[in-house]
């Protein structure tokens, strides 16, 4: 599938096309399983979320959306930025969930109490991308290109349109400002 197709056929599904809508996911449903299966991972253990569910949760939020496809590019970083805010989501009603939503809070005996160590903080990393997106832009797009959709770093300079050295500083860049301000946190 080259850039032209997908972003033709992006571009008709949102004009209404019935036909294109339907051709879409399976043009980009194993990209986006394999990219929800690796942040899946990345979760901390005993999430109820399957990646099947993310994927097509992702993608209605991506076609159902009032965003207007420019290219795959852009679709590819709505649908990152889709599963992002899905995962986040879930990591907040399920801190809810998990503190009894509006029940009392009781302590307990810590040797009762059984805390797992998460894998990713989700809702930190969330706060971290936004103070990101404040500082620099473009590294933000790096992050949400390469982490949430899967893309590799010289795909990423070619959609960006910038060199392979540029997204490599700006992903440097990036993961020691989502490391410190996380750890601040």
């Amino acid at each position: 599938m080259t850039t032209p197709d997908l972003t033709l056929i992006l571009q008709k599904a949102r004009a209404g096309d019935e036909d294109a809508k339907a051709a879409v996911l399976p043009l980009v449903y194993e990209r986006l399983r394999t990219l929800a299966r690796s942040k899946m991972g990345r979760v901390r253990s005993g999430h109820t979320l399957q990646p099947t569910a993310l994927v097509h949760e992702a993608y209605m939020r991506s076609l159902g959306g009032e965003e207007d496809f420019e290219n795959r590019r852009h679709f590819f970083f709505v649908a990152a930025r889709a599963m992002r805010d899905i995962l986040v989501e879930h990591a907040r009603q399920k801190g809810r969930l998990k503190r009894g939503g509006d029940m009392q809070q009781v302590e307990l005996d810590a040797a009762v109490a059984s805390i797992e160590p998460p894998s990713i903080d989700m809702l930190g990393l969330h706060q971290a991308l936004e103070a990101l997106e404040g500082e620099n832009d473009r590294c933000h797009e790096v992050v949400m290109l390469r982490y949430f959709a899967g893309v590799t770093a010289e795909d990423c300079a070619e959609l960006l349109g910038v060199g392979l050295r540029t997204v490599e500083r700006d992903w440097r860049f990036a993961r020691a400002f989502l490391k410190d301000h996380m750890e601040r946190a």
